[in-house]
């Protein structure tokens, strides 16, 4: 699969074999593994810089990337850690602002997997614990002046949860997905679907620590109040604590005063919304100091691959002629939505969709219906995915199927730009196929 990825450095490679035996037993949830994992460690978790750490069903990677970028403009050095990698698994782990280099990361993952295996047979760690590991060893052994950490699945149980007092917590937009972890049956849990993801993100909270989020739907929006209040946690809600106007320009405003700072050069309106949630991050947090003109620049600066990126020159690019192909690795239908209003603006496009078996396959259908004018079908590399069949009953355009996105794009007819989308596995491998390889 490719969670677990592959590399040409013979070290890294022993590493990420050894690193894909590993399993998440069936029905085995928790974060006492990781804890031990940690403690054989020497407990990393609590010698890091100041933590931003992030949840969200989408939007909490770029919230990332802006935290990042701005307080790289602020002069800082930041250690960044998100997921899943596209390209490389070096991808999840960046110290100071440069991705981690190959002998740092096979010498960092022999360590942990070594000390993972000397807990024993009951507390054998999952691939996510030892990369969760991984990164808060090396964040704890080099020097920086934040961390911005980006909660894997879920956050109550994911395994990032292990800060006493984050420098702030965030949530991005709620949406459904994750289902068979998130909303599965448990006592003392919220039932309703929405709520119950509330209930999931935002146990990142911690006392004394801010908590900084988006608006929710009233019961939603209810439960994250809950669990701050319980956990100690100041919160600020969007439209209570902060607000953010979006048009020519983002006109923020908080407490402390108004701020008109500049959209993202990302695409899309999201894109703005979330910059708004990392703005309002920064600023009701005490432990950095990030100025206004950081903030600008580093909402111009950030970057996040496979979101409604416009792909650039490169042998898959090549194939579409003088059309435009844009890449998205959106999955659920927030991601469609927000992809739909991008292309509201746009002449219709090609859908190039590759999408997990076990996603939605209405989830970009629906949303993208006015602005497709073809489905092709491909596979998601390494994973089950959905079969044209699936799609068929999801849009009135015919759907055909091809074993690769390169043979798809060349059989389009001329007229008309192209969406590549469905999954991040499928984003990663057309970044690969393009040799646009994330820095």
């Amino acid at each position: 699969m490719r969670d677990f990825a592959t590399s040409d450095h013979p070290g890294v490679a022993a590493q990420l074999a050894r690193l894909g035996a590993l399993t998440l037993p069936e029905g085995r949830l928790g974060l006492e593994i990781i804890h031990a994992l940690l403690g054989a460690l020497g407990d990393p978790q609590h010698r890091l810089p100041p933590v931003f750490h992030v949840a969200g069903t989408n939007g909490k990677g770029s919230t990332c990337a802006y935290l990042r970028a701005m307080l790289e403009a602020q002069g800082l050095r930041v250690h960044s850690a998100t997921k899943p990698h596209l390209v490389r698994y070096n991808e999840r782990i960046r110290i100071a602002g440069e991705l981690i280099s190959d002998e740092a990361l096979a010498n960092l993952l022999e360590r942990v997997l070594d000390a993972a295996e000397g807990l024993g047979a009951d507390y054998a760690p999952s691939f996510f614990e030892v990369t969760t590991a991984a990164l808060l060893l090396a964040f704890a052994e080099n020097p920086a002046d934040a961390c911005v950490i980006e909660v894997g699945l879920g956050g109550r149980l994911d395994a990032t949860n292990v800060f006493t007092r984050p420098a702030a917590c965030g949530i991005a937009t709620l949406g459904i997905d994750h289902e068979a972890f998130l909303l599965r049956p448990e006592e003392g849990a919220p039932e309703e679907p929405l709520t119950r993801i509330a209930f999931e993100k935002a146990g990142i909270a911690r006392k004394d620590s801010p908590l900084v989020t988006q608006p929710y739907p009233y019961h939603a929006a209810a439960e994250v109040k809950r669990i701050a209040a319980a956990a100690g946690a100041p919160l600020f809600m969007r439209g209570e604590g902060w607000d953010a106007a979006i048009a020519e320009t983002i006109a923020y405003r908080d407490e402390q005063g108004d701020l008109t700072l500049p959209l993202p050069t990302l695409v899309g309106l999201h894109q703005a919304e979330n910059a708004a949630l990392a703005v309002a991050m920064l600023r009701h947090q005490s432990a950095v100091i990030v100025s206004p003109e950081a903030m600008a620049k580093g909402i111009r600066r950030a970057k996040w691959p496979a979101r409604l990126q416009r792909l650039g020159k490169g042998p898959l690019t090549e194939l579409a002629g003088r059309r435009e192909i844009w890449l998205d690795g959106g999955h659920n239908p927030d991601a469609g939505l927000a992809i739909a209003r991008h292309f509201a603006h746009h002449a219709p496009v090609h859908l190039v969709l590759g999408m997990l078996a076990n996603k939605d396959p209405a989830a970009l259908l629906k949303p993208l219906s006015d602005c497709l004018i073809s489905v092709s079908v491909v596979p998601a590399p390494g994973h089950d995915a959905h079969r044209p069949e699936d799609f068929a009953g999801h849009t009135t355009l015919p759907v055909a199927a091809f074993p690769d996105v390169a043979q798809a794009i060349a059989a389009l007819p001329p007229e008309g730009d192209v969406l590549i989308a469905g999954s991040l596995y499928l984003a990663g491998e057309v970044l690969r196929l393009n040799r646009e390889f994330p820095d």
